[in-house]
């Protein structure tokens, strides 16, 4: 099977355009680089385990010469609004890539969406959910491709015994790289307001704030039966810039306790604080770094470095900070234009701007468990979701987030391409 090995490479060292990893920004760069020697350009994920051998198999059973689009099909259930309420009236006729199982796409194709990306602009400025976009780009109003199930293309564990017909599986351990990050290096803020101090702090009160030994929540009030801080910033119904820039301020003051990791939370986010210690085992607390789930603006653009091209996190549910990282972005005079501006976006420019790495985990939810495919969710370990509308919070809680696994043996997150040639 192989004149050659086949060529790794790593998205973010392709170019210098900050868009590389939302991928149709990229294609002209990958039909130029790879176009005239290859066959088919995968896509793969850190936790993807590939048998090469297999793999090419697979592709074999496909016309190299012809347009494909491969990958192991996901649906939504329902219509939801990470995508946009797409196919409302019927949700599951769409089907969409699990990146994590890996995902191919043959040269011809390749080269014609280049093209596409080269003369059209890209009609949307935000990336959100990436393996939708892509497929719903790829799909084109049902003038291109829709994806084809390749069964090979497995998100099994690699120890598991049914696993023998896949091409690829997934490394089993959740991520671990060391010993979790201790209690104590962690300080959580609770973004919350006086009308959901009722409602929605009890919820966090009854799962996860037991797991926090330095928590405080911030509010337009002060209530001391909670207790909240009162930060002199007026409640905002849109974007909580000013809230979200004096928490970043408290941080670095005496009032709190010097930590290396700040965890800002939303009031409805249900979140496993030992499973985010144990993520942030795999980072380097001597750097600023920046890390959720993280989303684009103006990615399609194709201009590196832009202030007005970025990517950030969205931060109405999770973001963790390093504290170098917030040093950074309050020295360098960061601001909010309003109290009102979107924080997530107003944070991604300035990060952007000292080049401080936005880092995105899938386990990181801006929704419910319901607003994602079922087979998604069956081979992660989430670490949060979002939101408490029409759902049992503490009932969600228990069933995907309660569990500790912080604690169990681990082989590690290898972080490497894992190739069995």
């Amino acid at each position: 099977f192989f004149q050659r090995p086949p060529v790794v490479s790593c998205l973010h060292t392709l170019s210098d355009n900050e868009g590389d990893w939302s991928i149709l920004p990229l294609l002209p760069e990958l039909s130029h680089s790879f176009g005239k020697n290859s066959s088919w350009i995968v896509f793969l994920e850190e936790e993807t385990n590939v048998k090469m051998t297999k793999l090419l198999q697979v592709l074999a059973k496909f016309d190299k010469n012809k347009e494909w689009f491969l990958g192991k099909p996901l649906h939504d259930q329902e219509s939801t609004i990470i995508h946009h309420y797409a196919f409302a009236e019927n949700p599951s006729i769409f089907k969409y890539p699990d990146f994590a199982a890996a995902w191919a796409l043959s040269i011809p194709l390749v080269i014609r969406l280049a093209n596409k990306v080269k003369e059209e602009p890209l009609k949307s400025d935000f990336t959100i959910d990436l393996k939708h976009e892509v497929a719903l780009y790829i799909w084109d109003n049902g003038e291109g491709l829709p994806l084809t199930a390749v069964p090979e293309l497995c998100t099994e564990p690699g120890d598991s015994p049914q696993t023998e017909h896949c091409a690829t599986t997934l490394i089993s351990e959740p991520p671990l790289c060391g010993e979790p990050v201790k209690k104590e290096d962690v300080f959580v803020a609770v973004k919350t307001c006086r009308k959901f101090h009722r409602e929605r702090v009890p919820v966090i009160k009854k799962t996860w704030e037991k797991e926090a030994l330095f928590l405080e929540y911030y509010s337009d009030h002060g209530d001391p039966s909670i207790p909240t801080i009162n930060l002199g910033v007026p409640n905002t119904e849109r974007g909580h810039c000013g809230k979200t820039f004096a928490i970043l301020q408290r941080f670095l003051s005496s009032s709190v306790p010097n930590t290396q990791w700040l965890l800002i939370v939303d009031d409805d986010t249900l979140i496993s604080l030992p499973r985010l210690r144990a993520l942030l085992s795999c980072y380097d607390p001597s750097g600023p770094v920046g890390l959720g789930e993280r989303y684009g603006y103006g990615l399609s653009q194709g201009v590196s470095m832009s202030i007005y091209i970025y990517p950030y996190i969205y931060i109405h549910f999770t973001y963790i900070f390093l504290y170098t990282a917030v040093v950074q972005l309050l020295n360098s005079g960061c601001k909010c234009y309003s109290n009102d501006a979107p924080d997530d976006m107003v944070l991604g420019m300035c990060l952007n701007a000292l080049r401080i790495p936005v880092t995105h985990s899938p386990l990181f939810h801006q929704a419910r468990p319901e607003d994602y495919p079922r087979d998604l969710l069956a081979h992660q370990v989430p670490i949060s979701f979002h939101k408490h509308w029409n759902i049992e919070p503490v009932a969600v809680f228990n069933k995907w987030l309660k569990d500790d696994w912080s604690s169990k043996p681990s082989a590690g997150l290898n972080k490497s391409l894992k190739t069995e040639l």
